[in-house]
């Protein structure tokens, strides 16, 4: 697997190493909090972009972003920040594609994945995805792990359910009132930078 540097960090939590690399702009400290993820970044770029070597290309541009964009921001959760900026990388490299296939064709209607359509209909700017990262830790902790699970993990009411022993009625409460709180939050921050 990919590896970006190798010390013996492991004494050192994601934020003191974030800290670390913002001070101090050493690459090592960045790669050795980057290594701590890279093997889940791979995973991640794979299920988007369907292609190893595509995979593996984009996990060495997001640690190449992260050397300029992780001092930007005040990151308090590493691995969820990780997680958006991944995201839209994939979704960047899947428009790109997409603006490549259209100009070698040509054409209006050129034929696309559904999975590579989905994605690219629901693409939100970095700042919405971080704005809604925010705001689902807000939410009230079965609410936050229903919405994670059901989201991100891509997991049914029922499998929900099976994981907290709840009720799968009570999951699609948790789900829907998440939403809702979500929505409401990302509304309230948006009018506050406005």
């Amino acid at each position: 697997m990919l590896r970006i540097f190798s010390r013996n960090t492991d004494h050192l939590s994601d934020q003191d190493l974030v800290d670390r690399y913002s001070n101090s702009r050493n690459m090592k400290d960045l790669g050795d909090l980057y290594n701590r993820y890279i093997e889940l970044q791979y995973g991640l770029c794979f299920k988007y972009l369907k292609d190893r070597a595509l995979a593996e290309d984009a996990v060495m541009s997001i640690f190449e972003e992260l050397v300029d964009k992780l001092p930007k921001y005040k990151v308090e959760n590493f691995r969820s920040w990780l997680y958006t900026l991944s995201k839209n990388h994939c979704l960047m490299v899947l428009r790109t594609q997409q603006k490549q296939l259209k100009k070698a064709t040509n054409e209006e209607n050129v034929m696309y994945s559904e999975d590579e359509m989905h994605l690219i209909d629901k693409e939100l700017e970095e700042e919405e995805f971080l704005l809604m990262e925010a705001c689902i830790d807000t939410l009230p902790e079965l609410q936050k792990t229903c919405i994670k699970h059901h989201y991100y993990d891509k997991k049914s009411y029922k499998e929900i359910a099976e994981i907290l022993g709840e009720e799968k009625d009570k999951v699609r409460s948790y789900i829907q009132n998440g939403r809702r709180n979500i929505k409401n939050c990302m509304k309230k921050k948006s009018e506050k930078f406005s």
